[in-house]
């Protein structure tokens, strides 16, 4: 016990620096700049920031939350996504141990922050992370197997597992995809204006590819919920118009990703018994 403890730990302390690495990813790449120069800067005053003060969470708190030199609050987004991510790279490893499922799930976590925190800031989901990351995600089929139904069936002459696993994890993305694809052009037709964007199309493909066609449908419908419930409160609160507020529907998508991927494999067993 005390050998995982202090892997998942060593996880964590990796997981603050891919999370100020993705604060870099969050501010950057809706703006078209490069994530690797220059060096990272104050959004306010672009002067450098210098490596002390750029560890992560530490300086920010050193800092009492303002730049060093012209004393600009420095923005809440920045602690909190490194906080997540080594929330994220702990969980993995100290649930799953230090193997491929338990990496996966680290790159998962960090991926979906990422999507969350550009989404919610900017309304974009960059192609970087939900095309990359589905790549990512067929990849790591191969390794860390899928639970397969329909796949199994169509091609059950085939016994390779991992062979199973990338095509259960191909045909998730696509049919996820293909199903908020077709939900979002519905809504178009029927209302006249654009409900959901490419950005979530290609979205829900990445997170069906990383845990397969069952556990991507339930995240669809956790993430649906609680951006409904999340958007009426909002719209009613701040007496914004509902037929124009834009909801970052990504971000509540996302969230419900990071819930059901370590939890879901749980509810579908508990959900499966139900039928017993």
């Amino acid at each position: 016990m005390e050998a995982v403890l202090i892997q998942a730990c060593i996880a964590a302390l990796f997981g603050l620096l891919i999370g100020s690495f993705l604060n870099v990813c969050i501010h950057r790449m809706p703006r078209d700049i490069s994530v690797v120069a220059p060096r990272s800067f104050c959004p306010q005053c672009e002067a450098p920031i210098a490596w002390f003060d750029n560890i992560p969470l530490a300086s920010y708190f050193a800092l009492g939350g303002r730049c060093r030199k012209c004393h600009a609050p420095i923005g809440w987004r920045y602690p909190v996504v490194e906080l997540l991510t080594a929330a994220a790279c702990f969980i993995s490893i100290d649930w799953l141990g230090v193997n491929a499922k338990g990496f996966k799930f680290c790159v998962y976590g960090a991926i979906l922050i990422a999507l969350i925190f550009s989404d919610l800031e900017e309304r974009i989901l960059p192609d970087e992370f939900t095309i990359g990351g589905t790549v990512i995600g067929f990849v790591f089929a191969a390794f860390v197997p899928l639970r397969y139904g329909l796949i199994g069936l169509l091609f059950h002459s085939v016994h390779n597992l991992r062979v199973l696993s990338v095509a259960e994890s191909i045909f998730a993305a696509a049919f996820c995809g293909a199903a908020l694809w077709g939900v979002g052009a519905l809504y178009q037709k029927l209302r006249h204006r654009e409900g959901l964007g490419l950005g979530d199309v290609k979205m829900i493909m990445m997170i069906a590819s990383f845990l397969g066609i069952e556990t991507a449908l339930l995240t669809l419908i956790v993430g649906s919920v609680l951006g409904s419930v999340a958007g009426i409160i909002y719209i009613w609160a701040t007496g914004k118009d509902a037929s124009t507020y834009e909801l970052p529907f990504g971000s509540f998508l996302g969230i419900g990703a990071l819930a059901i991927g370590f939890v879901g494999d749980v509810i579908l067993r508990w959900y499966g018994g139900l039928g017993a």
